[in-house]
């Protein structure tokens, strides 16, 4: 792992136009990993500046996305627009030092000059840029341009993408401000806010989305003009769909409370997006402590990683076996489940949640040992328990209640001998039983559901069920 100075502070930036997506979830677990890999600090920055887009329920969702993968930040957030007189103050000094310009070119005019431009294959340059200033009048409407050099290269060594390189004549001079009237101050923009804001936050590594690597190129020449230090830039490929296509609706999921509502631990999100771009070694399947300990920015691959859901699944089912059962049983449950929900629950939990891959899963496995007594029984359900089957399991019904060792091991031997003195194979007994028991909800095997049940509830199920045959 190549060296890094401390103290190290890393930032996630969301944008509260919508919800958080999976991606800037991505983006904020490696920022947080590479913070705590390397002792440092973990901070998030609200860019708000688009006031016409930004919501108060998109800044909630955000906040409640990341409180529920777990990812806290070390000082209280930052929000963008608050500190829209600092981001002034940073162009003035701008326009002291040469390396910005007041630009009074009508929208209009510059609409055409930039379409002359673009035909002429060159970046646009304002006819402000060379002008004298005196013979502009501030208190007019105008944009604030970032000066870029006239010529040269802007270099920018990325930590995943290595070395890029632009030439300084491709781009156009950024508009840092615009305003309508002096006395208004003006209206701070985003690359110019970006870099202020993560100056002053002291952010060493901007780890993000690739989308983001023409901006680098922009915000690398305003650090330069400033004198100030630039950041470490590592930028991610954006994860595609399984199809390899950018990520859609049409792909499923997208949002991180989707994930949540269909059933994934927080646990496994982590140890799966954790995986989503980075490696470490073969590892696919480690704990938050392995993840710190081994995140760094050399692990991070060039290429679109792409979202398979089996491979979601499959973490998922993992740490699900890992789980605390009582923690499963608040998760599962539409309210906090009472003493004896807990209890039922907490007996079928553990003997179940090795069979599901989600949350959603397990909920409808543990259905059956929740489900009132009499059990409504369908007319298949009737179907299965009476006549001989019926018969068959009222002797059944005698042989548990006399049965004393109410373990899965010592039913599944039982019921085999059982079985065995009716002379049938136990394709025969099950699917009355477990009619008798679960009236058909989803179920495991029949020791498992008697032991899930427990012997009271075992036995009273059966003599429900036998009030049907007669």
């Amino acid at each position: 792992m190549s060296a890094v100075s401390a103290p190290v502070v890393t930032r996630f930036a969301p944008s509260p136009t919508g919800y958080l997506h999976i991606g800037g979830a991505r983006t904020a677990l490696f920022n947080f990993l590479f913070a705590r890999r390397h002792g440092g600090r973990f901070l998030i920055r609200v860019e708000d500046t688009d006031r016409e887009r930004s919501t108060q329920a998109a800044v909630d969702a955000i906040f409640e996305g990341l409180d529920w993968l777990g990812l806290a930040t070390d000082e209280p957030p930052v929000f963008q627009f608050a500190r829209a007189d600092r981001h002034r103050e940073v162009v003035d000094d701008l326009l002291a030092r040469g390396a910005a310009y007041r630009d009074y070119t009508s929208a209009e005019d510059t609409g055409r000059l930039r379409d002359e431009a673009k035909a002429q294959r060159r970046a646009f340059v304002s006819p402000w840029r060379d002008r004298d200033p005196a013979e502009g009048d501030p208190a007019q409407p105008h944009v604030v341009r970032f000066r870029r050099p006239a010529e040269g290269e802007v270099v920018v060594d990325d930590a995943v993408q290595g070395r890029v390189t632009w030439n300084v004549a491709d781009l156009d001079d950024l508009v840092l401000l615009r305003t309508a009237k002096e006395s208004e101050g003006g209206a701070p923009t985003y690359n110019l806010a970006v870099v202020a804001d993560d100056h002053d936050m002291g952010v060493t590594h901007v780890i993000r989305g690739d989308d983001h690597l023409n901006n680098a190129a922009r915000q690398s020449l305003i650090y330069d003009a400033l004198d100030w230090p630039r950041p470490t830039f590592a930028h991610v490929p954006l994860i595609h769909g399984p199809d390899g296509a950018k990520l859609s609706k049409r792909h499923g999921a997208q949002a991180v409370h989707e994930y949540a509502d269909l059933g994934y631990l927080p646990e496994a999100m982590r140890n799966y997006l954790a995986r989503l771009g980075w490696s470490h070694g073969d590892a696919e399947l480690f704990d938050d402590a392995q993840a710190i300990q081994w995140f760094d920015l050399e692990g991070l691959g060039k290429a679109a990683s792409r979202l398979d859901f089996d491979k979601l699944a499959h973490v998922n089912a993992h740490w699900l076996r890992l789980a605390d059962d009582g923690r499963l049983a608040d998760l599962i449950s539409d309210t906090p489940p009472t003493g004896s929900e807990r209890e039922a629950l907490m007996r079928v939990i553990g003997l179940i949640k090795d069979r599901a891959k989600t949350l959603v899963e397990l909920k409808a496995q543990a259905a059956f040992a929740l489900a009132p007594r009499p059990l409504t029984l369908d007319d298949k359900a009737r179907a299965q328990i009476t006549g001989e089957a019926g018969e068959r399991i009222a002797r059944l019904r005698d042989r548990l209640a006399a049965f004393e060792t109410w373990t899965v091991e010592a039913l599944e031997a039982d019921l085999k001998a059982f079985a065995e003195a009716e002379g049938v194979g136990f394709g025969k007994i099950g699917p009355p039983v477990r009619a008798a028991l679960t009236g058909g909800l989803p179920s495991p095997d029949i020791a498992r559901i008697l032991v899930s049940l427990g012997r009271e509830q075992s036995l009273g199920r059966l003599d429900d069920a036998l009030q049907h045959t007669k």
